[in-house]
């Protein structure tokens, strides 16, 4: 499922992002959802999430529905 469209993405859904920090060495981060930042119904480079830890970034993989 692609991480560029926000019907895909739900609280506690496991994911991976990558932070702003990360995005040159494309470094991911899994998670768990807690909030979901982007507003627009899809988003190019991956909707915008706050994972349980604290973490934001863009959705690049999702795990489980």
């Amino acid at each position: 499922m692609p991480g560029t469209n926000r019907n895909n993405i739900k609280s506690g859904f496991n994911v991976a992002i990558v932070q702003k920090h990360h995005q040159a060495s494309g470094e991911l981060t899994q998670g768990i959802v807690a909030d979901i930042l982007t507003n627009s119904p899809n988003h190019p480079r991956g909707i915008k999430v706050r994972l349980e830890t604290g973490e934001v970034g863009r959705v690049r993989e999702i795990y489980e529905e």
